[in-house]
């Protein structure tokens, strides 16, 4: 059986006081692009720049991978898609809204609307942490959570018999370390190794330590069986 490295947890205590460490740092520096100018890339920029000037910007790096630009969204002219660009980079990369099923978006915008809120489990010391991010407005949230869920992940139904196979088992251990477990009728059988191997760099990224040369690791994730199982349920390709 493939070598399967679990994602490690991700430490948002630590990412949101690293955030409170950038936000001084941003407001004073000068050279920063100016935000709402140049489109939504500019945004991204921005943001990128601002976790720069922190001595724990990697730390905000390292929340989710650089997966997605903003010209990349589905729908990237639509206000679901500013208003994603706008607001999710303050704390880390651009997600992509495949990332999870319609159903689960609702509760993760809920949840980190309630963070840039500042009303996190941390009482006061959350609020100052938040105090140079900007949340959305009751309106935009609701924009916001009809884009992600127009454009959610469309899952592989649990019961599926394929997954009880050992091909299947692989497939749905690996893949749900990061988001939902995607039908394999959302891509041809031809597009499907190219979607793996994109996969597979983001898992490599997530797994990488930084810091301390002793500690990086590279793990090796087989991926082979996953994209034979892919392939033979995937959608007819009606370009043939």
């Amino acid at each position: 059986m493939p070598e399967l490295v679990p994602i490690p947890t991700r430490w948002w205590i630590a990412a949101l006081f690293a955030l409170a460490c950038a936000a001084p740092a941003a407001a004073a520096d000068s050279t920063a692009p100016a935000a709402g100018k140049g489109g939504l890339d500019a945004g991204v920029e921005r943001a990128k720049h601002l976790w720069s000037q922190s001595p724990h910007g990697k730390m905000l790096e390292r929340i989710l991978p650089p997966s997605v630009e903003p010209r990349d969204l589905p729908e990237p002219r639509s206000d679901g898609a500013r208003l994603t660009a706008r607001y999710c980079v303050q704390c880390h990369y651009l997600p992509n809204p495949g990332m999870h099923t319609a159903d689960k978006w609702n509760a993760i915008v809920v949840r980190m609307v309630w963070r840039m809120q500042g009303k996190g489990n941390l009482g006061q010391l959350m609020k100052d942490m938040m105090d140079q991010v900007e949340a959305p407005a009751e309106q935009d949230v609701a924009t916001l959570t009809r884009y992600l869920q127009k454009h959610g992940q469309n899952e592989m139904d649990p019961a599926h018999p394929a997954l009880l196979s050992e091909p299947g088992k692989i497939y749905s251990i690996a893949c749900t370390q990061c988001h939902s477990l995607p039908d394999p009728r959302r891509h041809t059988a031809r597009e499907w190794p190219g979607v793996v191997e994109r996969m597979k760099r983001h898992m490599a990224w997530h797994n990488t330590v930084v810091g301390d040369e002793t500690l990086r690791t590279t793990p090796v994730l087989e991926t082979s069986e996953i994209v034979r199982f892919l392939q033979r349920h995937a959608r007819a390709d009606e370009s043939k």
